[in-house]
């Protein structure tokens, strides 16, 4: 693709006042220079370790938890090498809203350069991304099944790509891409770079990174399970008819933003009418939305409209809002590996937050699925505002099996009281 950036010779000479936390990383005076202008101060550890490594022109595969600053990690130098040379670089992310998110923060170090990027993601028109490719933009980013649309259509051109990046690999795995990344590396150029993100380190990225990539560093910031370092944690053993009433008191006890999950679509538009009723602002993000709905209600909740955003596990990864001051798992997830990425949208770039769950008294194994991920226990909690009964203080946290419950639908107490703390 065309070439429209500015000379080499005076990006690698142009002098700028270095950021200490990114000087020595081996980033371009330049883009040191736009770093500091978007009051990028401190890299993160992925950061620390990927930027280097890929700036060398090594291929990479980084295990890092949610919310740890991935994007920059290839995008620094993505941009790095584009101006250096031809070609075209590619991210694959799994979502739509994950696309618009990296799209976004490539912006601000691709314009300075006159680079020009284009999103390509389904349930938005084609016509406006035939016409972004057209403008010649040296980063593309898509979701797998769009992108596909386009190779196929010869609007995008792969033959060009020098530098690939998939991003959330276990991610775009889970939601069943498997078939369209394959076909989409399989038209890949052999000497490219190739940069690999996840969160967990699934046999199939394994057998990806052994098919396609060449000698890769592996970089790896925190192992599976490991959850974000500032997040506090709490359950509710509630019973299914309390959860509503808990919700409102959780509602009315925490001031800031709430992202709320739900195990299900349906479940998630009850839960944001009942919200609704109770007099706050709300918004719902699952995959029966539009994606301007989506957008919508994504773009309401970072900019304050609404208090509360209630979504399915489709925005448990790769979201980035800041401020979430309270994570509530109104349904534990399927997978225990999406408690953790769930619970990583709070407590983001050093701020503290905090994550509560529900579970119901036959979700022990759940809950202790969890625990054995994550190598802690839960504090089990209760709120003074509702019925006693409407809760289970403990269970027994056996082997095999959901809790023993006494006769009268009370649990056996195997535990020490002292292990629980009183919902302040």
């Amino acid at each position: 693709m065309h070439n429209s950036v500015n000379n080499t010779d005076s990006f690698i000479k142009e002098r700028s006042r270095p950021e200490p936390g990114f000087y020595g990383l081996g980033i371009a005076p330049k883009i040191l220079a736009i770093l500091e202008r978007i009051k990028f101060k401190t890299p993160t550890p992925i950061q620390l370790k990927a930027i280097p490594l890929a700036i060398e022109g090594k291929d990479i595969i980084g295990i890092a938890q949610t919310g740890t600053g991935k994007t920059h990690s290839f995008a620094i130098p993505m941009v790095q090498r584009l101006v250096q040379i031809k070609g075209t670089g590619l991210v694959l992310a799994p979502t739509r809203e994950l696309a618009i998110q990296i799209d976004e923060a490539f912006g601000a170090i691709t314009h300075p350069f006159g680079m020009k990027t284009a999103c390509l993601i389904g349930g938005a028109p084609m016509p406006p991304q035939v016409q972004a490719l057209h403008r010649h933009p040296r980063v593309v980013i898509a979701t797998p099944g769009r992108l596909i649309d386009h190779m196929s259509r010869w609007n995008f051109l792969p033959q060009e790509v020098v530098m690939l990046v998939l991003d959330e690999a276990d991610r775009m795995l889970d939601m069943g891409f498997a078939p369209q990344i394959e076909k989409i590396l399989r038209f890949m150029p052999k000497e490219k770079q190739t940069l690999l993100f996840s969160a967990t380190m699934p046999k199939e990225i394994v057998e990806i990174a052994a098919k396609h990539m060449k000698l890769p560093v592996s970089v790896e910031i925190a192992p599976s399970g490991t959850t974000v370092e500032l997040v506090t944690q709490e359950l509710f053993i509630v019973n299914k008819s309390a959860k509503l009433k808990l919700l409102g008191k959780l509602l009315a006890q925490y001031p800031g933003s709430i992202l709320l999950f739900s195990r299900t679509k349906h479940n998630a538009r009850k839960i944001t009418t009942a919200i609704r009723d109770m007099g706050y602002r709300a918004a719902e993000i699952h995959s029966n939305r539009s994606l301007a709905q989506r957008r919508e209600a994504l773009e309401g909740f970072k900019s304050g409209r609404y208090k509360v955003l209630v979504a399915t596990d489709i925005a448990s990864r790769g979201i980035d809002v800041a401020g979430i001051e309270l994570v509530i798992n109104y349904d534990l997830p399927e997978d225990a590996e999406n408690y953790v990425h769930r619970i990583g949208r709070t407590a983001r770039a050093g701020c503290r937050g905090h994550a509560i769950s529900f579970a119901m008294p036959d979700q022990s194994r759940d809950v202790r699925d969890i625990e054995k991920l994550i190598r802690a226990t839960l504090p089990v909690s209760r709120h003074p505002e509702i019925p006693p009964e409407q809760f289970i203080q403990s269970w027994q946290r056996s082997p095999g099996g959901p809790a023993r419950m006494k006769s009268g639908g009370r649990p056996e107490r195997r535990f020490r009281q002292g292990r629980y703390s009183r919902h302040r």
